[in-house]
């Protein structure tokens, strides 16, 4: 078991504090003393600079994905140069009726040093990624990965 913490700060500053008015910027202070600016989507009031939480999910999602996918091609002795994602999250209402993050397609492009696995090989990693990834285990967000 491990914990993760994060703090949030948000202060109303000189703003007046209505629903049209107030801020929606704040600081995210990670315990490797990173600080990330972050803000509500522009679509939500939100200034369009800082990372928004949805955007910040998404990068969880193939963060992770990545993350596992280096783990088991390491552990095959597949060695990999590069990995890079565009990933894209789809917010809709969810079954309950409720705006969520319901898709997130992740598009990797991996680079090898040798020999490129076989497409089948290389769906079975993904497959395995995403059965193993932490993130992707703590929620309900269909996750597709096209290659």
């Amino acid at each position: 078991m491990s914990e993760h913490v994060v703090d949030v700060s948000w202060s109303r500053g000189e703003h007046e504090f209505t629903y049209d008015t107030y801020s929606r910027d704040h600081e995210w202070r990670f315990d490797g003393g990173i600080t990330v600016p972050g803000s509500a989507n522009p679509a939500y009031r939100g200034s369009p600079g800082p990372v928004d939480p949805e955007e910040a999910f998404v990068a969880a999602l193939s963060s992770c994905h990545m993350l596992t996918f280096l783990s088991i091609a390491a552990k095959k002795r597949l060695v990999v140069d590069s990995y890079d994602d565009h990933a894209v999250g789809v917010m809709a209402k969810n079954a309950a009726g409720k705006l969520a993050i319901t898709h997130v397609t992740l598009h990797p492009k991996i680079t090898f040093a040798g020999p490129t696995p076989d497409a089948e090989t290389l769906e079975r990693i993904h497959h395995l990624s995403h059965e193993e990834c932490f993130i992707a285990n703590s929620v309900t967000t269909e996750i597709t990965v096209v290659q």
